[in-house]
């Protein structure tokens, strides 16, 4: 029985999708460093008002990388998206870090570069976890 027990939550760890260890509520509070650049808005209403010199963060997290509509992405970032880049929490955390090295990495391209040149040194997790509440589920 306890084998069985075991073994079951193995597979229910392993079936759920990996989050990062980021705090959401931290995040939020993070957040107001990203908003002079980013908004967080659906069609209906704008969560957190915020600049338009990046694009909207509404449901980020589990998006392609680079493909807003109407937004004009750096080429490297939309290299990165149709590479396959789909957004999820540590890979996000990763990228708010240090884009441009992330990009690199990324894509094993040293010349690649991101258009975000905003490095935020901690709690990138916490807004990523925040980020991943603030979406379509």
């Amino acid at each position: 029985m306890t084998r069985s027990l075991t073994i079951a939550a193995a597979l229910a760890a392993l079936a759920a999708p990996a989050y990062s260890d980021g705090d959401a509520a931290a995040g939020e509070n993070e957040f107001r460093k990203c908003k002079s650049c980013h908004e967080i808005a659906t069609a209906d209403e704008t969560l957190v008002r915020g600049g338009k010199t990046g694009p909207n963060l509404y449901g980020v997290v589990g998006r392609t990388a680079g493909t807003v509509e109407g937004f004009n992405y750096g080429d490297d970032l939309v290299r990165a998206g149709e590479a396959g880049l789909v957004w999820d929490e540590a890979q996000l955390a990763a990228y708010m870090e240090d884009p441009r090295a992330f990009l690199r990495d990324y894509l094993g391209d040293n010349s690649a570069r991101s258009r975000m040149t905003f490095r935020l040194r901690k709690g990138s997790e916490d807004v990523a976890a925040y980020l991943a509440t603030v979406g379509d589920e």
